[in-house]
């Protein structure tokens, strides 16, 4: 097993069992010194991945046949109730947004539904909290738009997630930062229902999270916002280009990380 530039050992929750199948060797390369001195297993080469992809492809050679088309993503499943699937949502993110868009996503409990819709071909695309802590959404994707003012940004938020960050919609507002915040509101803390589910406690108190209008919090904030229904509605509302931020409300179904 070879990983390479990315992260192998993510101390997140406890899954009991071997951190590697029986016969697996596993050689890691990265730049961080300090992960690859923290890995429990395997060797680790502190080097630039680049010059070891440039090593290996000359190595390796030219390959025999062309690399094939990207995978079409599949048609996102339809949900039984008022609320999107997530996939609905994301689909709707892959067609309308630009191409360049950068995502910077805390909607932890759609995890496994974004990677099915999403096609992010372009460098700096995706920002992602690398661990489990909430709050890094909202105002990493002002600061990501701040930095990137010529190049399209979403923040993907989860209603649980918005609630330790929401302040940043403020300063959105303040410097016009041209952000789209998509927030799906699920009514509860999906991805700590889910880790409870894991440490056997799925009846844990103080995970559901009803009654919360996030368009209301975003308009006091000064940000301009709507709650769409459909897709046909929220296809609608993403093809819009404004110039400043705003927030987009939509009601998705409880989905879990995997």
């Amino acid at each position: 097993m070879l990983v390479l530039g990315a992260p192998v050992f993510r101390y997140h929750e406890h899954l009991p069992g071997r951190y590697l199948p029986e016969g697996t060797r596993l050689i890691q390369v990265t730049e961080d010194a300090s992960a690859a001195a923290r890995a429990p297993m395997g060797e680790a080469l502190v080097a630039d991945p680049g010059a070891v992809f440039d090593v290996l492809l000359e190595s390796l050679g030219a390959a025999g046949t062309p690399a094939g088309p990207y995978r079409p993503a599949p048609e996102p499943p339809t949900a039984e109730g008022p609320g999107l699937h997530p996939e609905q949502v994301f689909a709707a993110l892959r067609d309308e947004m630009p191409g360049d868009t950068a995502y910077v996503v805390e909607s932890t409990s759609t995890n496994a539904a974004w990677w099915r819709q999403m096609d992010l071909r372009r460098q700096g695309s995706y920002y992602f909290p690398a661990a489990g802590g909430l709050g890094f959404g909202l105002p990493g994707a002002v600061g990501v738009a701040m930095a990137q003012p010529d190049r399209p940004v979403a923040g993907v938020i989860g209603d649980g997630s918005a609630n330790y960050g929401i302040t940043a919609l403020w300063t959105a507002a303040q410097h016009r930062v041209p952000l789209t915040v998509v927030l799906l509101r699920n009514g509860t803390y999906g991805a700590l229902r889910w880790f409870g589910g894991l440490l056997g406690v799925p009846d844990a108190p103080g995970l559901d999270i009803p009654g919360l209008d996030f368009t209301r919090i975003a308009e006091g904030y000064g940000v301009r916002a709507q709650h769409v229904g459909g897709v046909a509605e929220l296809r609608a509302a993403l093809a819009e280009r404004p110039e400043g931020p705003r927030l987009i409300q939509v009601d998705t179904t409880l989905t879990t990380p995997s």
